[in-house]
């Protein structure tokens, strides 16, 4: 193919390989992704920052995989964009780790993208974090570190539901429980007021 014969159809590599290079992005373009990364940032519950230099497409797209499981995305995108959606926001200081090649990984629990970004930077050491954002709190590495420590909104339910039951079981164990049982917590509870 005659890179000559294009015209401005694209750009393509020296030597007539038909390898587009990237178009630059127009306006609305960037104004879409402005927005898109805007509502990333107001409806998060945390935004983890990290770099990726180095980590090859499927170690991405298994870092993408296990935020997806956790109801958790990532994104990958210009950082004065991102500083752009930022303004305004009360996480508007998170730009500052908005450096180098970046990452946001994000969720609308607000430990579950800190929990699977610290554990894959545990077994990826390309994939190094930053800081991040929890509503308007500024995170060091050692603050997502500490969210990623909480237990999630699931683990706390399930700690809230089994605190109400057991009150429940027990009565159920005592009402279950044989007769002479039953008996002698009375002779206790007689002896008590009698006492």
């Amino acid at each position: 193919m005659d890179p000559n014969a294009l015209g401005n159809q694209g750009k393509y590599e020296p030597g007539g390989n038909p390898q587009p290079w990237s178009e630059p992005v127009d306006r609305a373009q960037k104004e879409k992704v402005v927005d898109e990364l805007g509502q990333i940032f107001e409806s998060s519950g945390v935004v983890v920052v990290a770099h990726y230099v180095g980590m090859t497409v499927a170690q991405m797209q298994d870092l993408r995989a296990l935020m997806r499981e956790v109801g958790g995305s990532v994104r990958v995108a210009k950082n004065k964009l991102a500083r752009i959606a930022l303004e305004g926001n009360p996480a508007a200081k998170m730009g500052t780790l908005l450096t180098g090649m970046t990452v946001l990984a994000y969720s609308e629990d607000p430990v579950a993208a800190a929990k699977v970004s610290e554990d894959y930077a545990k077994k990826n050491d390309k994939f190094v974090i930053l800081g991040g954002a929890m509503g308007d709190a500024i995170l060091d590495p050692a603050g997502v570190k500490a969210v990623a420590a909480m237990p999630s909104r699931e683990e706390l339910i399930a700690q809230i539901v089994g605190c109400l039951g057991s009150p429940a079981s027990a009565i159920a164990g005592a009402i279950g429980a044989p007769a002479s049982n039953i008996a002698s917590i009375l002779t206790t509870i007689e002896e008590r007021e009698a006492a």
